[in-house]
C-alpha cells in the first residue's frame, strides 16, 4: 500500500500505549515469542535460524541497514494488535476518523457553476461509516484506487455537500494529485 493504506496504518500506530521495542535483540525477543519459534522467524527476515539465535541472547547487537529495516517493520506490524484494534473499532462505531489532506480536488457539477480542480488543503472530520468503510477496504486488501475513492466519496458528503444541507446537485468529486494524506482516530 501507498500513500492511503500506509496513512491508515501509521494513524493505527499512534494508539500505541508502550513503546515498540529498539534494540536489535529485544526486537527479534519479540518475533520468536509472537512466531512461536527461530525457524519461523529466520524465514521471514531471510536469514539463519543461527542468526536470529544469536541476536535473541545479544551475541549480535547491530544488524546490517536491509535486516535492520525488515526488522524494525515486521516487529511494529505486529505490535499491540489488540490495542490497534480497539482503536479502528472505536473509530468505525463512534468517533470517527479525521483527514488531512493536501491535494488537487474538484467536482462535476451542472454547467454554469465553478467546478474546476484547485489545490486545497482539507481537514475533516468524517463520521464512523467512512471509517469502518477504509477499515474494510484495507483489512480485504484492497488498492490503494479503492480507498481514494472512499475518501472522495467521504469528503464529497461531509465538505462540498455538508451532509445534505448543500450542493444536492453535486455528482462526482475528483481527488487528484495527493500531495500527502493523513489520518487520526
Amino acid at each position: 500500500m501507498a500513500l492511503f493504506g500506509d496513512g491508515l496504518e501509521k494513524a493505527s500506530q499512534r494508539s500505541f500505549t508502550r513503546p515498540v521495542p529498539r534494540s536489535a535483540g529485544a526486537q527479534m525477543r519479540y518475533l520468536v515469542r509472537q512466531l512461536k519459534g527461530t525457524r519461523p522467524v529466520a524465514e521471514l527476515l531471510g536469514v539463519s535460524r543461527r542468526t536470529v539465535e544469536r541476536y535473541v541472547r545479544n551475541q549480535i547487537r547491530s544488524p546490517r541497514p536491509e535486516l535492520a529495516a525488515r526488522l524494525a517493520a515486521e516487529v511494529t506490524r505486529r505490535w499491540q494488535p489488540q490495542v490497534r484494534a480497539r482503536a479502528r473499532r472505536r473509530a468505525a462505531t463512534t468517533d470517527g476518523i479525521v483527514i488531512d489532506t493536501r491535494a488537487r480536488v474538484g467536482y462535476t457539477a451542472p454547467v454554469g457553476t465553478t467546478d474546476d480542480a484547485r489545490l486545497r488543503h482539507l481537514t475533516v472530520a468524517l463520521p464512523p461509516q467512512y471509517a469502518a468503510r477504509l477499515f474494510d477496504a484495507q483489512q480485504q486488501n484492497a488498492g490503494e484506487r479503492l480507498l481514494r475513492e472512499i475518501t472522495a466519496e467521504a469528503l464529497k458528503e461531509v465538505y462540498f455537500q455538508d451532509d445534505g444541507r448543500r450542493a444536492g446537485s453535486l455528482e462526482q468529486i475528483r481527488f487528484t494529485d495527493v500531495e500527502y494524506v493523513d489520518f487520526e482516530f
